[in-house]
C-alpha cells in the first residue's frame, strides 16, 4: 500500500488493486526463450535470407529508377519534353513506366514470397505456436 500527501499534508493510503495480482513470469520468460531458439534456427535464418536477397536489390533498383526519372526530368528538361508519338513525350511515358514498374514489383515480391518464404515461415509460425502451447500449460 502506498501512500499520497493527502489536502492537509498528512499521509492518505493508497490503495492498489493489482498490488497482489500474480504476474506468470515464467510463461513470458519461457515464451522469449522460444522465440530467440527459433530466431536462431537455421529454418528462420534461411526464409530471412531469401527474403533479404529479393527486398534490398528490388528496392535499389527502384529506388534507382525513381531517383534516375526525377533527375532526368529536372536536368534535362529537352530530353523529357521530347515527344514520342503526338502529345506523348518522353516525361510522360516515364512516368507511366514508373506506375508499370510498382505493379510489377509487387507482383514479384508477392510471386517471390508464395514459392519461396510462404511455405517455410508457415511451418516455422505453426513450431513456434507448438512450442509455446507446451509453455503456457506448465
Amino acid at each position: 500500500m502506498d501512500r499520497q500527501e493527502g489536502p492537509d499534508g498528512s499521509a492518505v493510503p493508497i490503495e492498489d488493486p493489482w498490488h497482489d495480482a500474480a504476474v506468470p513470469r515464467q510463461r513470458e520468460s519461457g515464451a522469449a526463450e522460444i522465440y530467440l531458439e527459433v530466431q536462431r534456427s537455421p529454418a528462420f535464418q534461411e526464409v530471412r535470407r531469401r527474403y533479404r536477397r529479393f527486398v534490398f536489390p528490388a528496392a535499389l533498383a527502384f529506388l534507382l529508377w525513381y531517383l534516375a526519372y526525377v533527375v532526368a526530368a529536372t536536368a534535362a528538361p529537352g530530353l523529357m519534353a521530347r515527344p514520342v508519338a503526338g502529345a506523348v513525350n518522353v516525361a510522360m511515358v516515364a512516368g507511366l513506366g514508373q506506375f508499370l514498374t510498382t505493379f510489377l514489383l509487387t507482383w514479384a515480391y508477392a510471386r517471390h514470397a508464395r514459392l519461396r518464404r510462404d511455405r517455410a515461415a508457415l511451418e516455422l509460425r505453426w513450431d513456434t505456436q507448438e512450442m509455446t502451447r507446451g509453455v503456457a500449460q506448465r
